[in-house]
């Protein structure tokens, strides 16, 4: 599955796997939402509310998509975090993992706290 998530300065997509959680999100789509920035991750509210899945992970490769189940949240790494060890994509806990970005996961540092950002299937 491909989603497109798009804000003012910007936009990408990405292929999704078929996870319980990727489903839910599906059935969700599309959401507008306002973008939050931690480091070079963005994360946003999406209204749906999952368990953690057993592959859950909190160290990432930049450019995973990543559902963080505390907070309802898409998380979106593109490089290190607060919490992260050097050059690693580190999340505030651990997050489902539902796929990866198919362009440059670099665009998202275009994103800006507060921008209105929207995730529909592409």
């Amino acid at each position: 599955m491909q989603i497109r998530i798009s804000w003012p300065a910007g936009q990408l997509t990405a292929t999704l796997e078929e996870t319980p959680t990727s489903k839910a999100l599906a059935e969700a789509l599309p959401i507008s939402a306002s973008a939050n920035t931690w480091g070079e991750e963005v994360y946003f509210d999406t209204g749906v509310s999952v368990a953690l899945e057993d592959d859950a992970r909190q160290v990432v490769v930049p450019g995973t998509v990543a559902f963080w189940t505390e907070g309802d949240a898409l998380a979106l790494p593109y490089g290190p975090t607060p919490i992260s060890r050097g050059g690693e994509s580190r999340l505030a806990s651990s997050c489902n993992v539902l796929g990866s970005f198919d362009g440059a996961p670099r665009l998202l540092s275009t994103v800006r706290d507060g921008d209105p950002v929207r995730v529909e299937l592409a």
